[in-house]
C-alpha cells in the first residue's frame, strides 16, 4: 500500500455541521471512541471486519484510570454491576503461600473509581447499548485509505468506500491501517504461551471480588472472580516463540504444566471445558512513536499494543478514546486535534508498553536465584512505595 496526501495540510473543523469519524474496529477502543466522539458532538461510522459481534472472548480488568476518565465525560456503563469490583489483589507462590497484596480497594476508594473485573462480552455489551439505535457495520474489511481534499476515503476489500473527516485505526494489532501508515512489522514475542478461559467456578479460596496472581517457575496462573458465579483464568509457560505461535496442545496438557499449584488452581483448570480455553502468543510490539499523519491516527493496540502484565491494555485504549474525543472537540483544525491527541497520549502509553514488556520478563522469571529477589523485593517493599507506583498507574489525569 501507498502512502498518498491531497488537498490542504490543515483542514480546519468544519462549518455548520457536525464533523464525522470514521472508526475502524468494534473491540472495546473502537467502541469506546465511537460512544466519547458522539458524547462530544463528532458523528461516527464503525466499520469491524468481523461478521456478527456474538459474545466472544475472555475476561478483562478495567481499573481505576479506565473508570475515571469514562466518567470524566460523563459517561456510566454500570460496570460494577455488569462485572466484579475488585476486593482483594494477591500475589501467591504456586502452592498458594501469599507473598504479598496490592492496595488496589484503597486506590479505588480514594479515587473514586473501582476497579473491575468483566468478561469482555459484557463489556462490550454496555458499549454497544451506550451507542443506542446505531449499528456497527460488520463484514467490512479495511483495504486501504486515502486522504483527500475534504477528509479520507476508505476502501473495504468488498469494494465499499467509507468517507469522513478523520480515521481512527482501533483494528487491534494486526491493524490493518497501521500497516498502511508504517509499512509491515514483525511483532516483538518474550516466548511464552498465554491460556485463558471462563467458566462456572466455587472454591473456598476464590472469595467475592478476588484477583490472585500465582508464580511458578517459568509459569503464572491468575484466577478472577468476574461476578456471577464466573471465573477468568488465565496461565502461561515460557517456551520458544514458535512453539508458542503453533501450540495446540489440550486441557490435559494444560493440567500437566499446572500439577502441583494450589488446589484452587488445579480446580479451575478441571472444571473449564476444553472449547472454552483460549490459547495465544505472548507478543506485543516496539513502542510507535508516530501514530499517524493528516486526517489519521490510532488508538488502542492499533497504536500501543501491550503485554498483559499490568491489566490496562482496554484500559489504555478507555483513556486514549477520552482523550482523543476532548481534543477533537477542542480544536479549530481536526488534523492538528488528532495530533494535539497523539501527543497528550504519547508518554502514558510509552510507559505502559515499556511497564508491561519488563514486569513481564521479570514475572516469568524461571531460575531459582531471580525468582528468589524478585519475590523478595515484592514482600519487603515499603507500603508507601508500593501504594505509590500504584497510584501512578490507576490515575488518570483531567490534563490529559
Amino acid at each position: 500500500m501507498t502512502r498518498t496526501e491531497t488537498g490542504r495540510k490543515d483542514r480546519c473543523m468544519p462549518r455548520g455541521r457536525v464533523p464525522k469519524a470514521i472508526v475502524i474496529g468494534a473491540g472495546i477502543g473502537g467502541l469506546t471512541a465511537a460512544v466519547a466522539l458522539r458524547r462530544v458532538g463528532v458523528d461516527v461510522e464503525v466499520h469491524e471486519r468481523a461478521s456478527d459481534l456474538w459474545p466472544a472472548g475472555t475476561g478483562l480488568s478495567l481499573m481505576s484510570n479506565a473508570l475515571s476518565a469514562l466518567r470524566s465525560l460523563g459517561i456510566d456503563l454500570a460496570l460494577e454491576r455488569r462485572g466484579r469490583v475488585i476486593e482483594t489483589f494477591q500475589f501467591l507462590h504456586a502452592t498458594g503461600r501469599p507473598v504479598r497484596s496490592l492496595p488496589l480497594k484503597e486506590i479505588g476508594d480514594r479515587l473514586g473509581s473501582p476497579s473491575v473485573s468483566i468478561h469482555r462480552s459484557d463489556l462490550q455489551q454496555a458499549l454497544l447499548e451506550k451507542l443506542g439505535d446505531r449499528s456497527v457495520r460488520l463484514g467490512a474489511s479495511a483495504m486501504d485509505f486515502t486522504p483527500t481534499a475534504d477528509g479520507v476515503r476508505v476502501c473495504f476489500t468488498d469494494g465499499s468506500e467509507a468517507h469522513g473527516d478523520v480515521l481512527i485505526g482501533a483494528d487491534g494489532f494486526r491493524s490493518a491501517v497501521r500497516r498502511q501508515l508504517t509499512g509491515p512489522e514483525e511483532p516483538r514475542e518474550p516466548g511464552y504461551v498465554c491460556w485463558m478461559a471462563t467458566t462456572p467456578f466455587s472454591h473456598p479460596r476464590f472469595t467475592d471480588g478476588c484477583v490472585r496472581h500465582y508464580w511458578g517457575p517459568g509459569q503464572r496462573f491468575g484466577l478472577i472472580d468476574i461476578g456471577h458465579g464466573q471465573a477468568y483464568w488465565w496461565g502461561t509457560k515460557n517456551m520458544p516463540p514458535a512453539t508458542a505461535r503453533a501450540w495446540n496442545g489440550g486441557k490435559a496438557e494444560i493440567a500437566r504444566a499446572f500439577a502441583g499449584w494450589a488446589d484452587e488452581v488445579r480446580e479451575a483448570i478441571r472444571v473449564t471445558p476444553e472449547h472454552a480455553i483460549v490459547s495465544v502468543p505472548a507478543q506485543d510490539r516496539p513502542f510507535l512513536e508516530r501514530w499517524g499523519e493528516g486526517p489519521v491516527t490510532l488508538l488502542g493496540d492499533a497504536a500501543h499494543p501491550m503485554l498483559t502484565s499490568l491489566g490496562q491494555g482496554a484500559g489504555t485504549a478507555v483513556e486514549d478514546a477520552v482523550v482523543l474525543a476532548r481534543s477533537l472537540a477542542a480544536a479549530t483544525d481536526l488534523r492538528q486535534g488528532l495530533r494535539t491527541y497523539e501527543s497528550m497520549r504519547r508518554a502514558r502509553a510509552r510507559r505502559m508498553v515499556d511497564l508491561s514488556h519488563r514486569v513481564s520478563h521479570i514475572e516469568q522469571y524461571e531460575r531459582p536465584l531471580p525468582r528468589k529477589l524478585r519475590d523478595a523485593y515484592l514482600r519487603w517493599v515499603p507500603a508507601p512505595v508500593l501504594y505509590r507506583q500504584n497510584m501512578s498507574l490507576l490515575t488518570f489525569d483531567s490534563s490529559w
